[in-house]
Formats: C-alpha cells, structure tokens, sequence
C-alpha cells in the first residue's frame, strides 16, 4: 500500500541516484509535492509531472530564492561539489527541517558545519539497484533526528528498496564499501565469468549469456530460498565434482575472499578519504 502523500520534498540533484528516488516517490505516491533542483536540467521522463508534482529549478539561487515549503532536503550531489551546493542553498533550508544526504563519504559532523548545529540529518547510502526498486540503503541520524523524523526518511528510502539503520556512523563507509559499491563488484564478475568462458571455447554471446542469466538465477534463489550464503553454495557442490575443483581455486588462500578483503579495504579507506 503506497504511503499517503503528504510530505513535501526538495531534491537537490538529480542524477542516477536521485532520478531513481524520485522515481520511487512518484511510483508509490510518498510525495504531495517535488521541490527539484538541478542545474544539468530535468530529465525527460519528469517533465510531465511539472508543474504540478514537481517545481523545477535549474538554479541554485532560484531555489533559495523561492523557500521552498519543504519538509525533507534531500542532497544527492556529488561530494567534489556539496560545499558549493549547500552553501547556495542554505538560506532555502529551515534549521528545523530534516536533511537527509546520500553522498558517499559526506559525514553528519561536514552537514553540521555546512548548515545548521541542531539540524535534524540522516545520512544514507543506496545502490544502484534502488533504480528498479530493488536497491539497499544504509542510514544513520544524528541526535537532532526524532522518531518522526526517522520514520520520513524511511518512507523516502523503502521507495527505492530495503533501509538497514545503523548506530555508529562509522560503519558507513564499510557499508559503503560493501553495498554501495556491491553492485559493481556483481556485474564484473559476469564479465569476468563470461570471459573465463570464452577462454574455455564458448563464443562470446553464449558466454555473457550464460554469465548474466546465472548471477540473475542465484540472486533470485538467494531472495526466495532465505538459506545462508554458504548453505546455497554446498548445495551446488558434489564432493570430487566439477564445481568443487573450481571452487578449490576459488577458495585458496590468494582466491576470491582475499581479494575481496582487499578490495573492501580499499573502497572503505577511499569512503574516509572523501569526507
């Protein structure tokens, strides 16, 4: 049952990850109204929602200038530009709104400093799938950010997918790491998987669409099945059996969870890095 829309929203940047927000909003009905600020101009597939779901800006001292009566400030900027941004903006914005970013590596502390001291702020990130409704966002809040306010941002968020609340923020950037940035790590393993293919003898096509339809497959028996990761995989695997020889590769000391702990160390220290 979509939400009853009354809340008032100001979006602030609408790229990937904010189109598909705002996707999900007008999909489910979470907003009454869209405040919507982009200087790149509004996709083509909102402009039949102007001007009565959305108000579009095009510029930052449009936006301020207009006050929009916003409950939620949603940012979905670029961090290279959310000084900028916000200190464009910042008039627009009541101390007492609820602010919600999600930009990677931006801490609560940086939008503390870029706006208000007791501004209510949730800081949350998505991935990709949220672009289908099917995404993953992890939130956290500051101690300015209420119950109510809690349960807005989630109403924003569960339109794109599921919300995983954590307490200490310095879990983000290893959620960052792992989610946020997860789906990129899924599509290269079928590239991967499709020219480990190739090598084998398989023409290209029949390689990708073999790769591509067995991630698909698995995640979905993942969804449906609700067994451990662990426990769907020995399903798979006959002792002395194809995929336990490739799995005994797989699983060697410099196999993928090696790899893995590097790269997540990696995006991790990069996510600090950015704040």
């Amino acid at each position: 049952m979509a939400a009853q829309p009354d809340l008032s929203i100001a979006l602030i940047g609408c790229g990937k990850m904010g189109s598909a927000l705002l996707r999900g909003w007008i999909s489910d009905g979470t907003a009454c109204h869209i405040y919507l600020l982009d200087p790149g101009g509004l996709p083509a597939e909102f402009e039949d929602y102007t001007p009565e779901k959305i108000t579009f800006f095009d510029k930052p001292e449009l936006f301020a200038g207009a006050y929009p009566k916003a409950d939620i400030f949603v940012v979905a900027v670029k961090p290279q530009i959310m000084d900028p941004v916000c200190a464009a903006i910042k008039k627009a914005v009541p101390p007492e709104a609820l602010l919600v970013s999600i930009a990677a590596g931006q801490t609560i502390a940086s939008f503390e400093n870029r706006f208000y001291n007791r501004q209510p702020i949730v800081r949350s990130m998505p991935n990709t799938p949220a672009a289908i409704g099917k995404g993953i966002t992890v939130a956290c809040s500051n101690q300015y950010t209420t119950p109510t306010h809690k349960e807005m941002a989630n109403r924003l968020l569960t339109a794109v997918g599921l919300v995983e609340w954590v307490d200490d923020e310095n879990l983000m950037d290893a959620a960052t790491a792992v989610s946020g940035s997860g789906p990129a790590y899924i599509f290269l393993l079928i590239e991967t998987l499709a020219k480990a293919g190739v090598k084998a003898g398989l023409n290209s096509a029949l390689a990708m669409k073999l790769a591509r339809q067995t991630v698909i497959g698995s995640a979905a028996l993942a969804a449906a099945d609700h067994l451990p990761a662990d426990k769907l995989r020995q399903n798979v695997t006959s002792p002395g059996g194809t995929t336990a020889a490739a799995l005994d590769v797989l699983m060697s000391d410099d196999g993928l969870q090696s790899l893995f702990d590097k790269a997540i160390a990696a995006a991790t220290a990069r996510s600090r890095a950015l704040r």
